[in-house]
């Protein structure tokens, strides 16, 4: 570190603790050492060590638990917004296993915003599949799809712990095709807080989506809402 540099010293260490943590000396999960430790070891204030450490742990690369100390975040899962994927694909392309806790399925009436989105008459049945989506038996989403197609009603029967796109493309030929999608962040409820097993107040991704076959016809809108603290979404943009 170098007092004499015109970059903040609380950025420099910033960059010190990164590299512990790319490096591999301070693996996930591990308790990094305490604010008046690194104050000690690199001759600063603790106000700017706890200035560095609470910019990482703004960007999810640290964990703090009151009371018990600071700690390496697990990485995030990030999704590239260039291509249609499934959550079972997410997974397996970063070598995790994705499985689904089904919590219901059930024919139902479309409301409003679901028959807008499916381009159906208001009232008409589809089917409602509610999923917990895990990685490596680690809650990570909630999944609620409404389904259109003909047979979808038959799906009440069917193993879906498994990937939905793939039993479509399977059994009904049903291919994913293209997606509007839309994402808001928002705060964790009641329900997402004990299926998530997140704590008061965190921070979720709710995603909305249209998905269509190929023939270009709406099948599923879905809402999910995925853990902030475990998933990141990247897009890549490119000029006129």
């Amino acid at each position: 570190m170098d007092k004499t540099s015109p970059i903040p010293i609380y950025y420099q260490l910033e960059q010190i603790v990164l590299d512990k943590i790319k490096s591999g000396v301070w693996p996930p999960n591990t308790a990094i050492p305490s604010e008046r430790e690194l104050s000690e070891q690199f001759g600063v204030s603790r106000m700017t060590i706890r200035q560095a450490l609470l910019a990482l742990t703004r960007d999810g690369i640290l964990r703090r638990e009151v009371g018990v100390g600071t700690f390496v975040a697990e990485p995030r899962i990030t999704q590239r917004l260039t291509r249609l994927t499934g959550f079972s694909e997410d997974m397996r392309a970063r070598g995790k296993r994705a499985s689904a806790r089904v919590l219901s399925v059930a024919v139902a009436r479309a409301t409003p915003v679901v028959a807008e989105m499916l381009g159906l008459e208001l009232g008409c049945e589809v089917l409602v599949v509610d999923r917990l989506r895990l990685a490596d038996d680690e809650p990570l989403a909630i999944e609620t799809s409404h389904l259109f197609f003909r047979g979808c009603q038959e799906l009440q029967g069917a193993d879906l712990e498994g990937s939905l796109y793939a039993l479509l493309t399977q059994k009904y030929g049903i291919v994913p095709t293209r997606a509007r999608q839309r994402i808001s962040a928002g705060v964790a409820d009641k329900r997402e807080i004990d299926l998530l097993g997140l704590r008061r107040g965190a921070p979720v991704l709710r995603l909305r989506r249209v998905t269509f076959d190929q023939e270009g016809r709406r099948f599923e809108y879905v809402e999910s809402t995925y853990r902030a603290d475990k998933y990141v979404f990247d897009a890549e943009l490119v000029g006129m």
